[in-house]
């Protein structure tokens, strides 16, 4: 697989106002948590949004989207950041919509549905992902990334749920990014997930504008 280095999104960085616009992309398999991830957090932190929950339905799937400006994020060489968060439609005739909202993304959420019968579904989306970053010259290696592995709320209803090492192996052995067993429904770990990643994407950020 060929190797890109990727590169600072100039069309979101404000130099009259010296804001830079962060892109965070929720990514993975229709039905996956990635809505209730959002949603989640859009609740729990909707004193500092800039933007109201925007929603773009599709049939039988939504986009989602907001403004998020954390307080004590820090600046990049003198600029204030300001988070979008975004989700993408999780089924497969959404493709081309998946591929726009990951134009410009500085950093990505990958939510893993815990359920055994969703297995193939978290595959399919994991190179649907990859395939749909090289068309924008990123290599998924080189980009932010954090695994969250949802629905393990589930596990207390007697739903069979895939073991955590059994996902680590399908999605994460070669990655090796920071991963979290989640529960988006019931708020576990879903801002965990979000703060690795803000710092993650932060810390990539920092080291391009050296």
């Amino acid at each position: 697989m060929p190797c890109f280095s990727r590169e600072v999104n100039l069309a979101a960085i404000n130099i009259k106002k010296k804001l830079i616009q962060v892109k965070i992309v929720y990514y993975g398999p229709g039905r996956g948590g990635k809505t209730t991830n959002l949603e989640y957090i859009y609740n729990k932190f909707r004193h500092r949004m800039q933007s109201e929950l925007i929603s773009i339905k599709t049939q039988g799937d939504r986009t989602l989207f907001f403004d998020f400006l954390p307080i004590g994020i820090g600046k990049v060489r003198g600029y204030e950041i300001r988070i979008q968060l975004y989700t993408v439609p999780g089924q497969v005739r959404y493709n081309a919509s998946r591929r726009l909202v990951l134009n410009g993304v500085d950093g990505i959420v990958f939510v893993a549905d815990s359920m055994v019968i969703r297995k193939e579904r978290n595959l399919l989306s994991m190179k649907n992902l990859e395939e749909n970053l090289l068309l924008y010259k990123t290599d998924i290696r080189k980009i932010p990334l954090v695994m969250q592995y949802n629905k393990r709320d589930l596990s207390e209803k007697g739903i069979t749920l895939l073991d955590i090492e059994d996902m680590e192996r399908d999605l994460n052995s070669k990655l090796k990014v920071p991963f979290y067993s989640a529960s988006a429904m019931l708020g576990r770990n879903v801002v965990a997930t979000l703060k690795t990643i803000v710092v993650l994407t932060m810390n990539s950020l920092k080291n391009e504008f050296k």
